[in-house]
């Protein structure tokens, strides 16, 4: 199993002048970590669910991953998810397309619907209906019916939350029955998750990756876990000895 490091806060201690000095940290601890895979949000102001005020920082997610393809060379980088609304089509594939020659072939593109309608209104963004958000191309989201369906059908990869392997096993459950439908090879397709339940810390390593034994038995092959506080390149460094033990996982 491989580990990823998603980024969805930059209330970095220094303040906004401090962000980028730490980006590049960011960027060298999650390579030298052995972590495959590097991540940010795609959201113009902050969410509620990471516990941050909507005013705290928020940077451009492809500006951001520009930036860490400068500071890194090996990694994965992409957004959690590129939210369909944002961007016209061609843009966003010109976006996508200048991200990946510049980082050299390590960009990745996931299209959610996008859901958070405070930050169209505020940016004056068109917000379709949820029937025409899906109608350009959804890839993320978890609904079982329509969502990983698509994924059957078009995905390359497949996360999900990690509330729990009994949920996470149901979902991919689901999705190998969408690509018998579809005539499609489900382990063609590249499953993750977002560890959650509990989230780890530097300090509960031992915990997590017993933890992530019973998602490896489903042949998930990629958790993300998502840095802490005010430091997260420190935090990243924090749990990189855990990258080598799941690995043994499979």
């Amino acid at each position: 199993m491989d580990l990823g490091f998603h980024i969805s806060d930059f209330e970095i201690d220094g303040g906004t002048a401090a962000i980028a000095g730490e980006l590049a940290r960011i960027g060298v601890a999650a390579e030298a970590s052995g972590a495959t895979w590097l991540s940010f949000m795609d959201h113009y102001f902050q969410i509620a669910l990471t516990g941050f005020p909507t005013e705290s920082a928020m940077l451009e997610g492809y500006t951001t991953l520009g930036y860490l393809a400068a500071h890194t060379s090996t990694i994965g980088l992409g957004l959690l998810v590129t939210g369909v609304t944002y961007r016209h089509p061609g843009l966003l594939a010109k976006i996508v397309a200048t991200l990946d020659v510049l980082s050299g072939g390590r960009a990745m593109l996931g299209v959610g619907a996008a859901w958070f309608e405070r930050e169209h209104r505020g940016l004056g963004v068109p917000f379709p209906s949820v029937a025409e958000r899906f109608e350009r191309l959804l890839i993320a989201g978890g609904g079982e019916r329509k969502t990983l369906r698509l994924v059957a059908q078009y995905g390359d990869a497949c996360n999900l939350v990690g509330s729990s392997p009994a949920d996470v096993g149901h979902k991919l459950d689901v999705l190998r029955r969408h690509c018998d439908d579809v005539g499609r090879d489900f382990d063609e397709i590249r499953t993750t998750i977002v560890a959650s339940n509990p989230r780890p810390t530097p300090d509960t390593c031992d915990e997590f990756v017993r933890g992530m034994e019973d998602y490896a038995k489903l042949g998930v092959h990629e958790v993300l876990v998502i840095p802490i506080g005010g430091a997260p390149a420190a935090w990243i460094d924090g749990m990189a000895p855990s990258v080598p033990r799941l690995a043994e996982l499979g």
